[in-house]
């Protein structure tokens, strides 16, 4: 898929672009399960991993690798493990264990009983690396990081040995085993795997499997000083735990002949390791380690602020798990990379909520609007449909009286050809209550800015329509003055202006294409009553506005909502516009 995908996505679902209810398709992963079935391989048994490495918070990219491997499982009668790939204790933190557990159960899969650590395995892992050494596999290299990467070649020019490459088992079980113990410094020595120096694939010249760390591990403690590398506890664990299909994103493939090697040396179970293109999405990044940047520079507000693509973040911002397991089960699975619009994304996120939240009127911007020929201190209630999607929610009652607020934009001193909403002499519906007319306005002495219209109201047109046949083209929403709530409203915009800001080829930094208009705050904003008193995470459609969450900064006193998304892509218009 490419950027141009999603561009149109918010054309009529007749048009057969985006189907209403996706339907499970076939792909290269399945297909290599099909097979593997038929032949009987591992006895008919399915299993497979998420393997997150817990240094960050998990983003929508490993969504779609959550998604994969606990779906396949699934639909095969099989199992998924997660498992933390927890073999760097200088970047993990238990913070990041438990968010990551909370994201795969919010997004609705479950691990069981079968939670596991890369750290279960390390006295296992320890005892492999001796197994190759007895077997003249690995040796002990006293070359600085530096040195060894000198040596290393490049994709023209072969590599060349270490000189410690010569050692005996004898001198390399002694060294291994006193690295263990501690007697040595970080950096002083590492243990590599004797493969091949001249070998076309750079992961073969001899990679480092071991390495002297004296940090203390989240969940061992100071028990070891040494640690595996990934390339090396990857593939072992998943032998381990019998996993069958090892399914990794496409920068794995290169690293797959030293996990079949490492499995064939070993002579132990050996799953299979598949690769398939991670998501990429434009005007974002979906590196953890640009992630982190951000957040600790304060460009945001944290690992869930609502602009980045986290899962914790798109949460919090309002998006709901079904529709980001229907963007996953969208885009497919590829074996070549790409970069997905966003705009399919927000598509999702606006089909799941058009279905499911209730709609509320809220005023952004409000403008008073006194009803001069209504009664003082009179109020009615008018039934409003809570979602017409969903006619089992029923309506709701919505409180009127004489003085009222609508958006600032739906009124117009001098409108343009062609506007339908509110002006001086013209009339519009009120939705689901009365037509009125602008009969005066009242200005601020000093900016001249429009602080407030005067109306009157037809009380034939009660529920919004006129019982003499009149017809008006303008609907508002609106809310009561002396009923509404007053809430902050936070809009999110992308992060960034530049459609892939991590790949400049003029060696600009990605943070300096952050869009500096991507959050916009709003205060004495006027929410209908209904929404009083709603939990964190409640999602609205605002009429005529968009969908709105309930964030979690809200109290009993102040309650703050988040634009999860706009009724319609404005984003594509403003970039048609900017190419114009």
């Amino acid at each position: 898929m490419t950027e141009e995908v999603g561009k149109n996505i918010n054309t009529k679902k007749a048009s057969g672009q985006v189907p209403a209810e996706p339907a499970p398709v076939t792909n290269f992963i399945r297909n290599i399960v099909d097979e593997d079935l038929a032949a009987g391989k591992n006895d008919g048994r399915i299993m497979t991993r998420f393997p997150p490495e817990p240094n960050g918070y998990l983003h929508i990219g490993h969504a779609k690798s959550i998604c994969l491997n606990f779906g396949l499982a699934s639909d095969y009668n099989g199992l998924c493990n997660l498992r933390f790939d927890d073999t760097n204790p200088t970047k993990e933190e238990v913070e990041y264990v438990e968010s990551i557990k909370e994201d795969v159960k919010w997004l609705g899969f479950d691990w069981g009983k079968r939670l596991y650590y890369a750290s279960d395995y390390f006295d296992r892992l320890y005892d492999y690396a001796v197994q190759l050494i007895k077997k003249g596999k690995a040796y002990i290299c006293s070359l600085s990081a530096e040195e060894i990467r000198k040596l290393r070649g490049t994709l023209t020019e072969p590599g060349k040995e270490s000189p410690d490459r010569s050692r005996s088992i004898e001198e390399n079980l002694d060294i291994f085993e006193r690295m263990r113990k501690g007697e040595f410094k970080d950096g002083t020595h590492v243990l590599r795997a004797k493969i091949d120096m001249s070998s076309p694939n750079l992961n073969m010249r001899d990679p480092v499997i071991y390495r002297i760390l004296h940090a203390d591990h989240h969940r061992t403690g100071g028990k070891w000083c040494v640690y595996p590398l990934y390339d090396f506890a990857h593939g072992l664990s998943d032998s381990i735990e019998g996993v069958t299909h090892s399914i990794c994103t496409l920068e794995f493939e290169d690293h797959r002949p030293l996990y079949d090697w490492l499995l064939n040396e070993l002579e132990i179970f050996h799953p299979q390791q598949i690769e398939f293109a991670r998501l990429n999405l434009n005007y974002t990044v979906m590196s953890k380690r640009k992630l982190l940047e951000l957040v600790e520079e304060g460009l945001v507000s944290g690992w869930d602020d609502p602009r980045i693509p986290t899962i914790s973040g798109l949460r919090r911002r309002g998006y709901t798990p079904e529709a980001i397991r229907t963007f996953c089960e969208r885009i497919g699975v590829a074996k070549s990379n790409s970069v997905v619009d966003m705009a399919l994304l927000e598509y999702c996120i606006r089909e799941d909520l058009n279905r499911r939240a209730p709609r509320v009127m809220g005023v952004l911007h409000p403008l008073k609007v006194v009803i001069d020929n209504y009664p003082e201190g009179m109020v009615e209630e008018f039934d409003a449909v809570n979602n017409p999607e969903d006619p089992s929610t029923g309506t709701r009652k919505v409180p009127f009286s004489r003085v009222l607020y609508i958006e600032q934009d739906d009124f117009r001193e001098d409108p343009p050809k062609k506007f339908f909403r509110l002006s001086l002499g013209s009339e519009v519906r009120l939705k689901s209550a009365y037509y009125i007319a602008c009969v005066n306005i009242v200005k601020d002495e000093k900016t001249g800015e429009v602080t407030e219209l005067h109306c009157t109201y037809d009380p034939n047109t009660r529920g919004g329509f006129s019982t003499d046949g009149r017809m008006v083209k303008g609907t508002l929403h609106w809310v009561s003055d002396a009923h509404s709530v007053e809430a902050e409203v936070r809009l999110y915009d992308r992060l960034f202006t530049k459609a892939n800001p991590a790949d400049d080829k003029d060696g600009h930094d990605f943070k300096e294409f952050i869009n500096q208009a991507s959050l916009e705050v709003l205060r004495s904003c006027r929410i209908e009553p209904s929404v009083a008193g709603a939990l964190p995470g409640s999602i609205y459609q605002f009429e005529r506005t968009g969908y709105f969450c309930v964030d979690r900064d809200s109290s009993a006193n102040a309650i703050v909502f988040n634009r999860t998304v706009t009724l319609r892509d404005s984003w594509a218009k403003i970039e048609s516009a900017q190419k114009k």
